[in-house]
């Protein structure tokens, strides 16, 4: 009896130290278990499907197949279709299931991807729950630049930017700049925003905040600049302040003009016995010799003498609008030639078909002869005055960083 007395304390100890050794070990384990957060759930408390929507797949087929009452299923397709129209589901579209953690191994919530960020969520436990949320987004400033050897794109690909990248710049400069003669040695600087989903996934370029781009020699700049927070407008200004997008000139003619036919597609002639023939450009008649200007900086494409169009001249200006100019008396410039709004490209004339002196101006849009009048057409305006003190403070460290840029 005395021997187990004096035993009991070196028992206890020893119980104790084992005790205290599997909390350690339990702990080191707690600390060990990562728990994941996606969706606004902990992942840990579910057993996780990821598929895709395939051919043949719906909503219902999905979710009773993994233990879902038809009940809510049919709940879900009546109740909620403002915010997730179960019919609309598209193959190819990552869907995710989170199912019960135990022999059922039920579906309790199914999470739809719409696109990168954006998500449905329909969580069947207790009353049926649909939403809409979106994955939390990180923004990163980054910069690039590059110099051309011979295409924009090539040299963007090149430095493993994004291909967005092309079309965005190509949209910026796209009243100042060729990019359909884009010349050895032209260079480029970018100070842009990179999108991240949920911390780690880029989702590609967001926005371009300013550019520096030099073409033929001549340096051009770019800052992305709101005047109004509240409606979200921004536009491009260069470093003086001034609108990068170019207007089309009202007139291809400067003074001493009248518009002596618009553009009409139910237009019929009496000399042509009232047949519908439609007249696809406006005429500005003026006296024979009379300058006719470039509407826009752009490249010509035609410079020839055709049938009822007479001397004439087309340009395209960018990937969306091209210009015409009919009847010249003379034709001043040559295919291939880049010219500059206001530049002067022929002369009033009356070849082709035509009653009398004037030019036919004829304009494309994305392939189609348009009213030029009736266009939503880009407008160059300089940043007003009140908004100059404001705009430098915020140009001036941009052009400081796109000048240190090295290439």
């Amino acid at each position: 009896m005395k021997k187990l007395t004096y035993l009991l304390p070196l028992i206890f100890a020893f119980i104790g130290c084992e005790s205290t050794k599997d909390d350690i070990l339990e702990e080191e384990l707690i600390e060990e278990i990562q728990l994941i957060e996606e969706y606004g759930y902990t992942l840990n408390d579910f057993n996780v499907i990821r598929d895709t929507i395939r051919p043949g797949d719906t909503f219902g087929v999905i979710l009773d197949a993994n233990g879902v009452p038809q009940q809510k299923i049919f709940e879900v397709a009546n109740k909620f279709k403002d915010s997730f129209d179960v019919r609309r589901i598209v193959v190819g579209k990552p869907y995710v299931l989170l199912n019960s953690k135990d022999s059922l191994n039920k579906t309790q919530v199914f999470i739809y991807e719409k696109n990168k960020t954006d998500f449905a969520v329909v969580d069947f436990r207790d009353s049926v729950n649909c939403y809409n949320d979106t994955k939390p987004i990180r923004f990163e400033e980054r910069v690039a630049s590059g110099i051309i050897t011979s295409s924009l794109s090539e040299t963007m690909q090149d430095r493993n930017l994004s291909p967005y990248m092309t079309d965005r710049l190509a949209n910026i400069f796209a009243w100042t700049v060729n990019f359909f003669h884009l010349q050895e040695g032209d260079r480029f600087k970018v100070v842009y925003t990179e999108k991240f989903i949920n911390d780690t996934i880029s989702a590609g370029l967001e926005d371009i905040k300013a550019a520096y781009f030099e073409h033929r020699g001549k340096p051009l700049y770019a800052f992305n600049y709101q005047t109004d927070s509240i409606n979200n407008v921004a536009d491009y200004y260069d470093d003086k302040a001034d609108n990068l997008r170019r207007a089309f000139l009202k007139s291809p003619i400067k003074f001493n003009f009248r518009i002596s036919s618009r553009y009409n597609l139910n237009r019929r002639i009496k000399y042509y016995g009232y047949k519908l023939r439609p007249h696809k450009g406006t005429d500005f008649a003026a006296p024979l010799g009379t300058p006719i200007l470039a509407t826009a900086d752009g490249t010509v494409t035609k410079s020839e003498h055709r049938g009822g169009n007479g001397n004439y001249v087309k340009i395209k200006h960018n990937s969306t609008f091209e210009t015409q100019y009919l009847h010249m008396k003379k034709r001043n410039v040559r295919v291939g030639e880049y010219v500059r709004q206001g530049d002067v490209i022929g002369w009033i004339g009356m070849t082709g078909n035509t009653g009398g002196p004037h030019v036919c101006y004829r304009f494309w849009k994305n392939g189609k002869q348009v009213d030029p009048f009736k266009e939503d057409l880009p407008f160059s305006k300089p940043l007003p005055t009140e908004y100059h003190e404001d705009y430098f403070q915020f140009m001036n460290p941009l052009k400081d960083q796109l000048d240190c840029i090295e290439y």
